[in-house]
């Protein structure tokens, strides 16, 4: 068994799911809405269940990393047995503190494993050479996604890229009228819902420009609109929603973006280090 079919199934489902087509929509609809039933069902009832062939529930399977229907059962299977309550155990009223840091602390980790686990190697790349290439980036976000872009933009301007940020959706919206097709705008949300956003995601359209999204992997408007889709993993639990979760995965990932930049710019992504550093000293003292 390679190391796909040992990670969760139905998190390979829904890391997938945006780029499902026809049938494999309909398939996917299915283990997703029937886990149970799936376990306990050989390919042919499957197949026939949906009324498609027995061929078409395989090739799914190796859609999402399998090598076959049992290999994608057996992964199920102990998906459904061995869930990861343990990790994501929802807060008590009788809990202390130290036992709710430790729940928090634990569904961060999880986040960030479960996150790592869908990462597409090549959207990733391609992200990593859009930006490296782009005469200027322009991060967007609103309400706590905007926190994330503020972090984006605090980071990548030590890498010498040319990079600004806005907090007022107005100026926001300002901002992305005067980008080309020679920029790059990269647009954070959780939902990937988001009214604001999705402005913004017209408004950069019109004018050709490349866009990298940062959302959750459910399937959504802007997930199926931008050009390069980035994914973050989160369960939700009392007390604590996916939005908050989500915030750990996309921190991590725009750190993830910055150093491969900043590697990828070498001496001269150095020098634009050392120049904040040197700038900022004054204030260390």
């Amino acid at each position: 068994m390679n190391i796909q079919e040992t990670q969760y199934c139905m998190m390979r489902i829904r890391s997938h799911y945006p780029q499902f087509k026809g049938k494999e929509s309909v398939i996917a609809d299915y283990i997703l809405n029937n886990p149970q039933k799936i376990v306990n069902s050989t390919i042919n009832q499957v197949a026939d269940d949906l009324g498609v062939a027995d061929s078409t529930v395989f090739r799914f399977c190796q859609r999402i990393g399998f090598k076959g229907y049992q290999a994608m059962k057996i992964a199920l299977a102990r998906e459904i047995v061995e869930p990861i309550q343990d990790i994501h155990e929802n807060i008590l009223e009788h809990d202390n503190e130290k036992t709710v840091a430790e729940k928090v602390f634990r569904s961060n980790i999880k986040t960030l494993e479960d996150t790592l686990k869908i990462l597409d190697e090549p959207s990733f790349k391609r992200g990593i050479q859009t930006i490296l290439g782009a005469r200027k980036v322009e991060l967007f976000g609103s309400g706590g996604s905007n926190v994330i872009a503020l972090d984006a933009y605090h980071k990548l301007i030590r890498t010498g890229i040319s990079v600004s940020v806005q907090s007022d959706t107005h100026m926001q919206l300002m901002s992305a009228s005067q980008l080309t097709k020679d920029d790059v705008a990269i647009i954070i949300s959780h939902t990937g819902a988001s009214k604001d956003m999705m402005h913004i995601l017209e408004v950069v359209k019109e004018s050709d420009v490349t866009t990298i999204g940062i959302t959750n992997f459910a399937k959504s408007p802007l997930s199926q609109l931008v050009d390069i889709p980035l994914y973050t993993v989160s369960e939700e639990t009392d007390y604590r929603s996916e939005a908050l979760a989500s915030r750990i995965a996309q921190l991590a990932m725009i750190d993830a973006i910055y150093v491969n930049v900043l590697m990828a710019k070498k001496e001269t992504g150095k020098e634009a280090l050392q120049k904040v550093r040197a700038a900022i000293s004054v204030k260390r003292i």
